[in-house]
């Protein structure tokens, strides 16, 4: 393929980069100590997106988005996450809203939809559980049918941003006796319900991203389950239709290669020989991890089909690149990266390296990611 950007596209990158530089609030870049500060800014950004129809880019114009190419969307998360700007991981725009464009009612889509593309409403994703990580399909929380409500017990594991969320996007076993992959159904469930309960999970790098929630006899209208019954398997995989090119993970790490290219040149500590070779490395690695997400994203936009193969290993190198480039960091601060001084750039290694270990967990493991690889994508046997 030609990576180079055709004129359209590099206007477009142009003009994310102009949005960026000049048309963001006030301090977006900086440290924000609470939650309520982050949550306010975060909504902030979204509103700006949304008044630009970028908040949900790829989604149809008559929805609220622009009906973006999947190159275009590559350019703007590319952008979007090497600057490191807030708000733009949005879990409607990603899983909702296109199931409920495909499979949703006329009332759905009227409720739903445009308070997820204007900023109005954040959700989280109500998927794994304790029993069931990267084999989500063996998922337990139930749903009951009782008149005009399903009845909802359970527990889900490490959901994202679960604290501040307005709904939650439910996947939930409502045939238990159906095979593990079917059987389930997928709903809409405001999160200020009453039974259901957010318990924060702070990971070892002092982040709170993660929570666990419970459910107890939690009653969610009917009219909320999205799509049919017995077969949300199929909707949790609508999800992945959309722009999987690994594209975040890929500036993520070229942002972080970077500075600390920039820090070597500042003079402020010299590299041993080992250090430089290694970072050179990692700077490759950006740029083949680079190339694997234009080439997913240039398929993706010729065909319509995201390339599975290329998009589980683009998800599985950019994964363990990133927890490469957080130990060359180390190794880069050295003692001082165990220090804890607030907005150090030592400080902010350490932060990575500790969040890096999550890399090669979320989203299905490296081993669930080979195996994947091996099976659907070489066609290798199984035993």
């Amino acid at each position: 393929m030609d990576f180079r950007l055709t004129a359209t596209q590099a206007a477009f990158q142009r003009e994310v980069t102009t949005f960026i530089e000049r048309d963001l609030p006030a301090g977006w870049n900086e440290e924000h100590g609470s939650l309520e500060e982050r949550l306010v800014l975060e909504r902030d950004v979204m509103k700006r997106l949304a008044a630009r129809h970028w908040l949900a880019l790829p989604w149809p114009k008559e929805f609220g988005g622009l009906g973006a190419s999947p190159m275009q969307q590559m350019i703007f998360n590319e952008q979007m996450a090497y600057h490191g700007v807030p708000g733009t991981i949005n879990m409607g725009v990603a899983w909702v809203g296109p199931v409920a464009m495909l499979y949703g009612t006329a009332e759905q889509k009227s409720r739903f939809l445009s308070r997820i593309a204007d900023g109005t409403d954040l959700w989280c994703t109500l998927y794994s559980e304790p029993g069931a990580g990267s084999d989500l399909a063996a998922m337990q929380t139930r749903a009951v049918r009782d008149g005009d409500d399903y009845v909802i017990n359970g527990q889900k594991i490490w959901t994202t941003f679960g604290h501040y969320a307005d709904w939650g996007w439910l996947a939930a076993r409502t045939d238990p006796n159906a095979p593990k992959h079917k059987g389930i159904s997928t709903f809409a469930v405001k999160m200020d319900t009453p039974g259901i309960t957010v318990r924060p999970l702070v990971n070892m790098a002092g982040s709170h991203e993660f929570n666990e929630i419970f459910f107890e006899d939690v009653r969610v209208p009917a009219s909320q389950l999205i799509g049919e019954e017995n077969r949300g398997w199929y909707n949790v995989a609508v999800g992945l239709d959309f722009e999987r090119s690994s594209i975040g993970a890929t500036s993520n790490a070229r942002r972080n290669v970077d500075d600390l290219v920039a820090y070597l040149h500042h003079g402020a500590v010299r590299a041993s020989g080992a250090v430089r070779h290694r970072l050179a490395e990692n700077a490759i690695g950006v740029q083949l991890l680079r190339n694997m997400a234009y080439f997913i994203a240039s398929q993706q936009e010729k065909t319509g089909i995201a390339p599975n193969r290329e998009a589980q290993m683009a998800k599985l190198f950019g994964a363990e690149l990133q927890q490469r480039i957080a130990a060359t960091a180390l190794q880069v601060f050295g003692m001082e990266s165990q220090a804890t001084r607030a907005g150090s750039a030592a400080e902010r290694s350490q932060f990575s390296y500790l969040r890096s270990v999550a890399n090669t967990i979320e989203g299905g493991t490296s081993e669930i990611q080979r195996s994947v690889i091996a099976t659907r994508g070489l066609g290798l046997p199984r035993e």
